[in-house]
């Protein structure tokens, strides 16, 4: 598998909603409590002469029109060498409640137009990870189940984008299925969208696999 070229001093914007967030702008700057600061420790004892500048822009609540808003700011003026994208959970949820500015067509329009401008503006590479939902609901007629029946159409959208754009993809959704035929929903997500250090684990090591190495 190809892994990322990634050089010593180089910076890595990690952007998304609380996910990526996890509290690192209140209880744990700059980095958060979750993914990306195990990310970076991965890197930091693994490869230490990386001294990677690792930049967390995660905003709780932010969906992918969010993203566009800020993208200028939070990711082309910080020229990154790699963006990681995390984005679509709220998305779907809203669109579910109403919103149809969020449809699955409506995310694909938006995400392609901040990896159109990254493209055209950076050098950069981009790993974008498919949103997710750690539930086993299937049976009764639930908002969970609502939300895997139309998680996979933003799940697509993410995938096929990532083939457009030669980017990295990880289907964490996939991930968190695969980790439920052994583990608890209550152990890596307890309310479904939230990871618990357990799940910010297996999304840290997804993408230090996928951009660094196994």
């Amino acid at each position: 598998m190809v892994k990322a070229r990634l050089n010593p001093g180089d910076t890595v914007v990690f952007i998304g909603d609380s996910i990526t967030d996890s509290g690192r702008r209140v209880e744990a700057p700059p980095l958060g409590n979750g993914y990306v600061s195990l990310f970076k420790d991965l890197v930091d004892v693994s490869h230490p002469e990386l001294r990677l500048n690792v930049v967390n822009k995660g905003i709780s609540g932010n969906t992918i029109r969010d993203l566009r808003e800020r993208w200028e700011d939070d990711v082309i003026n910080l020229k990154p060498k790699l963006v990681s994208v995390l984005i679509g959970i709220n998305d779907v949820h809203r669109y579910l409640g109403g919103d149809v500015g969020l449809s699955p067509e409506n995310f694909r329009k938006m995400y392609d137009e901040v990896l159109n401008l990254t493209v055209k503006s950076l050098d950069a590479q981009i790993l974008l990870m498919a949103p997710f939902y750690v539930t086993r609901a299937n049976t009764l007629n639930t908002f969970r189940r609502l939300i895997l029946q139309a998680l996979p159409a933003y799940i697509n959208v993410v995938e096929e984008l990532s083939k457009e754009y030669s980017a990295f993809f990880i289907n964490l959704h996939d991930e968190f299925q695969r980790l439920l035929n052994y583990i608890e929903p209550e152990a890596l997500a307890p309310d479904a969208v939230h990871p618990t250090r357990k799940g910010h684990m297996l999304i840290a090591w997804k993408v230090y696999e996928a951009v660094i190495g196994g």
